[in-house]
């Protein structure tokens, strides 16, 4: 089965370093939830994984299927089962959420073999529309063009729909919880825990704990001034969300609160 593995990643934005050797590793079946205070790196980690041209890694790798993803371009790391859920997914008019999703569906079924000729339109159409029941969204959405016009709810249960028409092996969600009420929190999390199972790893980015009250994880991590400095089970956001992140200052020299780091993170 594979595991994502990250080694000693250091990456940096315009010549700032934002990671400074972050260790972590993600199996199937596992759910890691990644907190920290805004601007530490969070996302910078997650669209370096993803492959964004923006960021350089300058010391060590992300392994996956055997391959060091930083030597891979996005579209590739994606057809390896990598997933990202944008913290804000990008509008694309014209372009339909369903012809969307069958072209990216027939693309990784063509990287896994090549004489693939895709999925048949009416399969793809019961496959849509188990997937949107799960989520609890109209069938009238998949006619409607991707994440035009969507509430932020809308787009986030988008992102959820195509990592489950899509079947990854590692899912990395960006903030998925960033301004959702909870209505919408509690149906996209339900659409994650559907899909969670030994063939799945998912890494979880979140600054609240109330996303990890309805998707459970097996491991929390917290990252500060770019690396991980604490690591434990759930119970550790429940202390994050009582006590702050002032203890890990002190336990950690003070990190990440003088500087503030550039990044994509808020």
């Amino acid at each position: 089965m594979a595991e994502l593995a990250i080694h000693n990643l250091h990456v940096s934005i315009d010549g700032k370093e934002i990671l400074k050797g972050v260790e972590l590793t993600v199996k199937p079946g596992e759910v890691h939830a990644l907190m920290g205070p805004n601007g530490n790196g969070k996302s910078t980690l997650a669209y370096t994984i993803m492959g964004h041209p923006g960021y350089t890694v300058t010391a060590g790798e992300v392994c996956f299927e055997g391959k060091n993803l930083i030597e891979l371009e996005p579209d590739e790391r994606s057809r390896l089962g990598i997933f990202l859920a944008f913290q804000y997914p990008v509008a694309i008019p014209g372009v339909s959420v369903a012809n969307f999703l069958r072209t990216a569906l027939n693309t990784r079924r063509k990287a896994v073999n090549s004489g693939d000729k895709g999925i048949a339109i009416p399969e793809f159409r019961k496959l849509l529309r188990e997937r949107m029941e799960m989520l609890k969204m109209d069938p009238a959405f998949a006619g409607r063009y991707l994440n035009d016009g969507f509430s932020g709810g809308e787009k986030k249960r988008n992102e959820i729909l195509q990592m489950a028409t899509l079947k990854p092996s590692i899912a990395i969600l960006d903030e998925t919880d960033s301004g959702l009420d909870i209505d919408a929190l509690r149906i996209v999390s339900e659409g994650v825990n559907t899909l969670r199972g030994p063939d799945l790893g998912v890494l979880v980015i979140t600054h609240y704990q109330r996303i990890l009250n309805y998707i459970k994880p097996d491991f929390v991590h917290i990252l500060m001034d770019g690396r991980i400095v604490e690591t434990g089970g759930p119970e550790l956001a429940l202390t994050l969300e009582e006590h702050g992140y002032n203890w890990l200052r002190e336990k950690n020299g003070n990190a990440g609160a003088a500087d503030k780091v550039l990044s994509v993170d808020g």
